[in-house]
């Protein structure tokens, strides 16, 4: 009865889990719906606030739908999400290539480890660690200044986004290809060297096959990455000019309150992420592997003087590109006054501000992401699943990647519709930032808990069962000792990813609700680029270490392998 009972208990508590982000997603969305007809709350308030009369009639809204700016917007956030793929993929097959077949050299190891570093960087950090590389006053356009050259580099506006979409997504590529080309088994090299095959040979019918196969999914993964950014757009855009869907959004209801505008730019977005979702999922084939006897890998290309001088350049610059904006953090960060910033009450602020969410929405994305994985695992595993458990097991596939769907600043909009009529939507920013964060990491924690929390149900399922441990007991001696590493791991990265978040705060934040990356957005604002290195420094620092405390023992196990 015990275990019944815990079995009812964690339905229930699926159930409402995917009815609650079908809720504060379907709210957001119905009311940027209700808006655009005049029907909505929002349009009463908009008019009370000084709007213009009718503005959201249907005939307006229409012609704010097929607004030049509208589709030139669209247009851009097309474009350089295609540019930026395109580049990010063409710099990582080489650097694949060259870190798969030099398989042993000193600092090996850290050049990979340094190929994580991004992906648990905040953007606004890595936005300044690329001004003070690329800028106008950075060290690219020094040393064209030694050789007499006009400062040719502009880093702002198409140039800027597309060198910042590339730091982040290169080095994602280069792991993702890498994993997939060391997977290509030893005896497939020992046949190629019996053969004699040229390196074109080998590319051709060795190495490309696996990059062919890899390369759909993570092109299409990179184009929504770049699609929907908005940070490094809002930082090096540089204006109107170069503004994404996003942007454009923000922009529309933060500075110029025109709802309707907003409205069609959320409706386009939504748009456009829903056909690269089916795209994506469309492209990614299925994983295949070679057959093997799992012999070591030994390969015996690449031998000459000249092919590792090629492949030590490659890496080198990939090295070189990647390290470069963190060292410039690092530096800048180290000569501003930290002494100052340490006793600034704003910051000590908006450190707690940033940490309070962060930590409340880590949890709730991990209690979130458990509970629906645990329930779907317990309808699944029953010996004739019914059609609730299949409907059940859809819809959190679905809820999961709704953030896709309606990314984080469509969402806010519609919130920020939403509360408008009952004041100051600034009050409500705090709850609302930490929900949207919430939704944002769930899909990353879905991704990381997922198989781990199958893999133990299979293992300890049935014995916990007839043993009739069961409640506070199971958990505590059976279920954390068995997922305490990847719940740490995902609640570190959760935390990480909310803490170096501009996009929720940028709507709802105000002088009483202030976060790191919303104060270091603001000094940068403001031209205080000193203070701004500061809080970089901080802020990066904060979230590297949290990105590291959740693959220590990823990081342990890989050495004492």
């Amino acid at each position: 009865m015990p275990a019944a009972r815990d079995r009812r208990l964690t339905r229930t508590l699926g159930v409402a889990g995917i009815l609650g982000i079908a809720l504060f997603v379907g709210a957001a969305i119905l009311a940027l719906a209700l808006a655009a007809t005049g029907e909505g709350p929002a349009a009463g308030a908009g008019a009370g606030a000084g709007a213009t009369s009718g503005v959201f009639d249907a005939p307006v809204f229409d012609a704010y739908v097929f607004d030049a700016y509208v589709w030139r917007v669209a247009r851009f956030t097309l474009i350089q999400a295609g540019l930026s793929t395109l580049l990010s993929i063409a710099f990582a097959i080489p650097v694949a290539l060259a870190l798969a077949r030099r398989r042993r050299f000193p600092g090996r190891i850290w050049i990979i480890r340094l190929m994580a570093l991004p992906l648990g960087l905040p953007a606004l950090v890595a936005a300044l660690g690329i001004v003070g590389i690329w800028g106008r006053q950075g060290v690219v356009n020094d040393v064209f200044a030694l050789l007499d050259l006009d400062r040719p580099v502009a880093i702002y506006g198409l140039a800027g986004i597309l060198v910042a979409h590339v730091f982040f997504n290169m080095p994602l590529a280069v792991r993702l290809l890498l994993s997939g080309l060391e997977r290509i088994p030893g005896e497939y090299w020992l046949v190629s060297a019996n053969l004699g095959l040229s390196g074109l040979s080998l590319f051709r019918f060795i190495a490309w096959p696996v990059i062919r196969g890899l390369l759909s999914g993570i092109a299409g993964l990179i184009f929504m990455l770049c699609a929907t950014s908005f940070t490094l757009v809002l930082t090096l855009g540089g204006g109107p000019a170069a503004s994404t869907l996003e942007v454009a959004i923000y922009q529309a209801l933060r500075f110029d309150f025109d709802p309707p505008r907003a409205i069609a730019l959320s409706a386009l977005q939504i748009a456009v992420t829903a056909v690269l979702l089916l795209v994506l999922r469309w492209m990614t084939p299925p994983a295949t592997e070679g057959f093997t006897t799992g012999r070591p890998v030994r390969r015996f290309d690449g031998r000459s003087r000249s092919a590792i001088l090629a492949d030590g350049l490659v890496i080198a610059l990939a090295a070189l590109f990647v390290a470069a904006p963190l060292a410039s953090v690092l530096v800048s960060g180290l000569a501003s006054d930290l002494a100052k910033l340490a006793s600034d009450a704003q910051v000590h602020r908006a450190l707690v501000t940033s940490l309070g969410i962060a930590a409340v929405s880590a949890a709730l994305s991990v209690a979130l992401a458990t509970v629906m994985l645990t329930t779907r695992q317990i309808l699944l595993s029953q010996r004739r699943p019914g059609r609730f458990a299949h409907l059940f097991s859809g819809s959190v596939a679905a809820g999961t990647s709704l953030v896709l769907l309606v990314p984080p600043v469509v969402i806010g909009a519609g919130w920020f519709l939403l509360l408008r009529p009952f004041g100051d939507v600034a009050r409500f920013a705090p709850a609302v930032v930490t929900l949207i964060n919430t939704l944002m990491a769930l899909p990353f924690v879905t991704r990381v808990l997922a198989t781990a929390i199958a893999t133990h149900a299979a293992r300890t399922g049935r014995l916990t069962t007839s043993l009739g441990i069961s409640g506070w007991s199971r958990i505590v001696l059976i279920d954390w000792p068995g997922l305490r590493r990847p719940l740490l791991m995902a609640l570190s990265f959760a935390a990480a990813l909310s803490l170096g978040d501009l996009g929720a705060v940028a709507l709802f934040g105000s002088q009483d609700t202030v976060t790191l990356p919303y104060l270091l957005y603001s000094r940068m604002g403001s031209y205080r680029t000193t203070d701004a290195a500061g809080l970089a420094l901080l802020l990066g620092i904060v979230c590297v270490a949290l990105t590291i405390l959740g693959t220590a023992r990823e990081n342990l196990r890989e050495r004492a392998s």
